[in-house]
């Protein structure tokens, strides 16, 4: 189906936009995905993608879409499916998230499953208190593949080679398109002028898995602020940074060595593990999620899906299926 033919538009192909393309296409609407990195490339496949509010601005829609997300997420997993589609790539993973502040209250995804208060033997060295929980994680590169495939069986298309710089350009590029979905990222501060929205740069280390099966997530702790540890089958992503204001994504390799010696710290193993990749992205902050609807002056709709900071795995579906409710009722109302 060339995008020309396309009744809408999505700009974008992390895991918003996939999602997105993904609801709309499956509602049997003629779906085109624009975009300028193919899925792996986009800051999505940087993510630890362990599920729960991050670094997002917080508005009484965030736990309504973290929870819907974890339910599709479940429904994924589910025996009667009868599909091992994400068998390896989503599953509940246990582990431990403990921070320097003595006294803490618990993280802000601790409605993730169960969360016991962890003893002070199982408390690592630098930090002072820990919880114990359950939670869905996600290995992000093969999720990618997963919702790109699952885009195909629906009838979606995909172009990976096209930057917009403005929505004209992609007004433009799918001129039949009565909708365009914006699910930019950190790329929508340049495409629709959003001065509101800021980067935070993540960093990550993936080394051959030596053997761990549950994750590890700590913050304030002196010697680095921000500690994690996901084990996918055989490879574990190690991080990670939080730095605002700094859109670079060329892997550090001095930051590279610190994240690999404060998660040895945590679990000694991995400190001769096989270093295997380095991954890094952009994370698309700003005070709250963009989701709406406005019209634009050639008469087309835009629905913008954007702004999910460190949660956008964690909101995926739930904003996705938001989104395609408002593609929906504009193409209703556009006849």
């Amino acid at each position: 189906m060339p995008p020309t033919d396309a009744d809408v538009l999505v700009v974008g192909a992390g895991v918003i936009g996939l999602t997105t393309a993904i609801c709309l296409a499956e509602a049997g609407l003629r779906v085109a995905v624009g975009a300028a990195e193919p899925p792996r490339q986009t800051t999505s496949v940087a993510a630890g993608a362990l599920w729960g509010p991050h670094l997002v601005g917080m508005d009484d829609r965030v736990p309504r879409w973290a929870d819907l997300t974890r339910d599709r997420l479940a429904e994924l997993t589910a025996p009667a499916l009868g599909s091992n589609a994400v068998a390896g790539i989503v599953r509940t993973a246990a582990g431990i998230t403990a921070t320097a502040a003595a006294s803490a209250e618990p993280p802000e995804y601790a409605a993730a499953g169960t969360l016991t208060r962890c003893e002070p033997a199982e408390i690592p060295d630098g930090y002072a208190t820990g919880w114990r929980l359950s939670a869905p994680l996600i290995a992000m590169p093969g999720y990618l593949d997963y919702l790109a495939d699952r885009l195909g069986r629906a009838g979606g298309s995909t172009t990976f080679t096209t930057r917009f710089g403005a929505l004209t350009d992609a007004a433009a590029f799918a001129p039949a398109a009565r909708v365009i979905v914006n699910c930019a990222g950190y790329g929508a501060r340049d495409l629709v002028g959003d001065r509101d929205l800021g980067a935070v740069r993540g960093q990550a280390v993936v080394v051959r898995n030596p053997g761990l099966s549950e994750f590890f997530v700590g913050t304030g702790a002196a010697d680095w602020p921000l500690t994690y540890l996901f084990p996918h089958d055989d490879v574990v992503v190690l991080g990670g940074t939080e730095e605002p204001g700094r859109d670079d994504r060329d892997p550090d390799p001095v930051t590279a060595q610190h994240i690999i010696a404060a998660c040895a710290a945590i679990r000694p193993e991995l400190g001769d593990a096989d270093v295997l990749d380095h991954r890094v992205g952009l994370r698309p902050v700003r005070p709250s999620v963009r989701l709406e609807a406005e019209q634009a002056p050639d008469g087309r709709t835009v629905v913008h899906n954007y702004g999910h900071g460190g949660a956008g795995v964690t909101l995926s579906w739930g904003c996705a299926e938001d989104a395609a409710r408002l593609v929906l009722a504009a193409l209703g109302a556009l006849g």
